[in-house]
């Protein structure tokens, strides 16, 4: 877990081993089976989670009982209800695990005080917040502007290992189609 994460940050920035021993320090282990939920609709959410191993997805289940996939996080993506930990309300989404998930977590309290320890590290997590936000703008954009055939073609650009992962009700779900429109397009 410990090299994972720092091969990781390391993408971004180098740090000595005194300074990742700084770093290591604010984080604590979780592990959860398939199935498991890291965040239930409804929970206090108080971390932002590394994924070291595993695979999650984050949803929104609405009234009527359908389920929309917000995201999908594998090795070296970090999740959270982020409305929820941000603004201290109950979550809107659920998270759970769709495989084994070796996760390493840290509150926003010790988020705060390692960026301010090691200002290295409030870069590093501006610019994962930014890549964040990209992906989600492009995803938003996606689902405004695109077809359902243009949706499924940039998920697989950009998610080729996923699609070997993720159920075709789950790639559908997340996509916002249904699973008889994914399978005409596969």
């Amino acid at each position: 877990m410990k090299e994972a994460l720092r091969k990781h940050i390391e993408e971004i920035v180098p740090l000595t081993d005194e300074q990742f021993d700084i770093v290591f320090s604010y984080f604590k282990s979780k592990k959860l089976k398939k199935k498991d939920f890291l965040v239930k609709q409804g929970d206090s959410v108080n971390c932002e989670y590394f994924v070291v191993s595993g695979l999650v997805k984050a949803f929104y289940s609405d009234d009527e009982g359908k389920d929309h996939i917000m995201q999908f996080a594998m090795e070296n993506w970090w999740v959270t209800d982020y409305q929820a930990l941000l603004h201290k309300t109950p979550a809107q989404l659920d998270i759970d695990c769709l495989e084994d998930t070796k996760l390493l977590c840290i509150t926003l309290e010790d988020k705060d005080k390692l960026c301010a320890a090691l200002h290295k590290m409030e870069y590093f997590f501006r610019k994962k917040s930014n890549s964040g936000y990209v992906a989600l703008q492009r995803r938003i954009l996606s689902l405004l502007n695109n077809d359902a055939k243009e949706r499924y073609e940039q998920f697989m650009s950009l998610y080729p290992s996923l699609y070997q992962r993720v159920s075709k009700t789950l790639i559908a779900a997340y996509l916002g189609v249904t699973r008889e429109t994914l399978s005409r397009l596969t």
